[in-house]
């Protein structure tokens, strides 16, 4: 596996190496020792979830109360998907950064986002498959989200789909009520980078 981090501290391209014969092809979609040497910690897997999107779907931006938040190593076993993380931690030189890599089941990269950082994806085939294991379980009154169209954070999201046809974003009710990143800064959502280094620091 060659590991890369993006522009975004705490993040992470993932790109297996894929052995193929005349029966199909084997990858290492996860493994522990190599993830722990590039990263600088282990994994600690708490749940894993698959969601399955049509061309076009938006999910996010989602993130977590800092603490324990959700650590992110996210894969496209189907389809297509163009998968972005935000640096949301209020205090952190990079607040406001985006990077995105596209993940799909050509060359089957995957993404690890630390805790603290903003994610979302939008499918660009339908029935994208995503598959996320995650570093703590769902707790809806720990979750939140911020708008993926909005213009302060300017992330350039595909319009044009996998097969060459036009997409139009199809986001959640709560995905399309969610504030921008000016509203919440200012409504206290975010979390702090120093508050999410002194969660971290003996977790590691």
């Amino acid at each position: 596996m060659e590991y890369r981090e993006l522009t975004v501290p705490g993040a992470f391209e993932i790109t297996p190496r894929q052995f193929g014969d005349p029966r199909g092809l084997f990858f290492e979609a996860f493994k522990a020792g190599p993830f722990a040497d590039a990263v600088g910690h282990a994994f600690d897997l708490q749940q894993a979830n698959c969601s399955v999107s049509a061309a076009g779907v938006l999910r996010g931006i989602h993130f977590a109360d800092v603490p324990p938040s959700q650590a992110k190593y996210v894969m496209c076993a189907k389809g297509a998907v163009l998968d972005v993380v935000v640096d949301i931690r209020v205090g952190s030189p990079t607040f406001g950064t985006w990077d995105a890599v596209l993940l799909d089941d050509v060359d089957r990269r995957a993404v690890y986002l630390s805790e603290g950082l903003g994610h979302a994806f939008m499918s660009l085939e339908d029935d994208s498959t995503v598959l996320y294991l995650c570093s703590s379980g769902y707790a809806p009154g720990r979750e939140h989200g911020i708008h993926p169209l909005d213009p302060e954070l300017g992330i350039e999201w595909p319009t044009t789909a996998r097969d060459g046809s036009p997409l139009t974003p199809l986001l959640s009710e709560k995905d399309q009520a969610a504030p921008t990143l000016a509203e919440a800064t200012a409504q206290g959502l975010l979390p702090a980078l120093d508050a999410v280094q002194k969660y971290l620091t003996p977790q590691r």
